[in-house]
């Protein structure tokens, strides 16, 4: 979504629009422009804030570290890549599970971190997913997960990558069964994988703006068809008019937005 430009030692320009923004007032509104809106990632741990009441968040599953199977190199050794994410977000891999409260209520609660390789969903990534949803499953508690995945599945772990896919599923069905709400909030990109298995299988589907949504990229889409492709095309707004997303809401609407739901599905 763009990529802020340093100004100054407390400045950014914002890509979207070109205003010089506060760095202090843009992480006040969690990563959002304050003149136009623009959507800017944020960590995982920052989204725990902006959704969780304050000190409710207790973490599970931390200490999940993904292995190497494969010895895949690319342009770089998959176990390189993993050290040199982990040193930069101080996360074992790309998410964050745990149980906390939304106003007041319980939740088990998930996100990934689009600074991990981009939110990837690896084997590490998929076993956390699936133990949420049990944890949910177990304690009746909705589940709420917030999905940012540049790359979907991890492809360096080859099949046990793809294997999360309908781990993951098969954990949501679970819910789905036992009537245990999912909510599932989709933030820009969700692709691959991701897109393809838990993300898009909540029983309220919520989109942050403008958040490119999908299996496969919209170039690869209109090069495979060969036919241009309608403007927006995979974009929050457009899945909303094409009934794929229940509803497109601003970063600071999120919290209390969710409560709402939780408060109607659960009774």
């Amino acid at each position: 979504m763009g990529e802020l430009t340093r100004v100054d030692a407390g400045m950014v320009e914002c890509s979207a629009c070109g205003k010089h923004i506060s760095l202090a007032l843009l992480e006040e509104r969690f990563n959002v422009c304050p003149a136009c809106d623009h959507h800017y990632e944020i960590s995982a741990r920052r989204r725990i804030e902006l959704l969780l009441d304050e000190g409710s968040f207790s973490e599970l599953a931390a200490d999940l570290v993904a292995t190497d199977p494969l010895k895949f190199v690319a342009r770089k050794a998959y176990a390189d890549r993993l050290k040199q994410s982990q040193k930069r977000t101080r996360l074992k891999d790309a998410c964050v599970i745990g149980t906390g409260r939304i106003d007041g209520r319980p939740v088990a609660f998930g996100v990934t971190d689009p600074g991990f390789m981009r939110g990837s969903m690896g084997s590490v990534v998929g076993e956390k997913i699936a133990t949420i949803a049990e944890v949910a499953l177990e304690e009746r508690i909705p589940l709420v997960f917030v999905s940012g995945s540049g790359g979907g599945a991890r492809m360096d772990e080859g099949m046990f990558s793809l294997m999360q896919m309908a781990k993951t599923s098969s954990a949501i069905a679970k819910l789905k069964e036992a009537a245990v709400p999912y909510v599932s909030v989709l933030t820009h990109p969700t692709m691959g994988g991701a897109m393809a298995s838990f993300a898009a299988l909540g029983d309220v589907i919520i989109a942050e703006p403008n958040a490119l949504l999908g299996f496969a990229g919209p170039n690869v889409i209109a090069q495979t068809i060969k036919t241009e492709l309608p403007d927006g095309f995979q974009r929050s707004e457009f899945l909303l008019k094409h009934g794929f997303v229940d509803m497109v809401l601003h970063r600071l609407a999120l919290k209390s937005a969710i409560s709402k739901i939780l408060s109607y599905l659960s009774g």
